[in-house]
C-alpha cells in the first residue's frame, strides 16, 4: 500500500532566496536519492494555513520508516529546519488527489 509523508512549514522571514535555492539544489534531489517520490507541493497564498505543504511517497510503511531513520534524512531535514518555522509531519495512506 503506498504511503505518503505530509509535511507543512512556513519559510522564515528574510530567508526566501536561500530557501528556494536550497529546495532546488539540495532538498528535491535529496528526497529523490532517498527514494522519496515528490507527489504534492502546495503554496498558501492567503489565509492562516501553513505556507508550504509537501507530500512525498514510498511503496509501503516499512520503506518510509526505514528512510526516515537514516542519517541522510536527518541531515536533510536539519538543513530544512534552519530555513523554516512551524515544521510538522505525518505519515498517511496515499490516495489520489489533495490530502491533509
Amino acid at each position: 500500500m503506498p504511503i505518503k509523508l505530509l509535511m507543512t512549514w512556513d519559510i522564515k522571514s528574510g530567508h526566501d532566496q536561500e530557501y528556494f535555492e536550497f529546495m532546488v539544489r539540495e532538498w528535491l534531489p535529496g528526497l529523490q536519492r532517498l527514494g522519496l517520490e515528490p507527489s504534492d507541493n502546495w503554496l498558501t497564498m492567503y489565509g492562516s494555513a501553513s505556507q508550504i505543504m509537501m507530500g512525498v511517497r514510498t511503496g509501503n510503511l516499512k520503506a518510509m520508516r526505514q528512510t526516515l531513520d537514516t542519517e541522510d534524512w536527518v541531515s536533510l531535514k536539519r538543513q530544512l529546519l534552519m530555513l523554516v518555522d512551524n515544521y510538522e509531519q505525518k505519515i498517511i495512506k496515499a490516495t489520489g488527489g489533495f490530502q491533509m
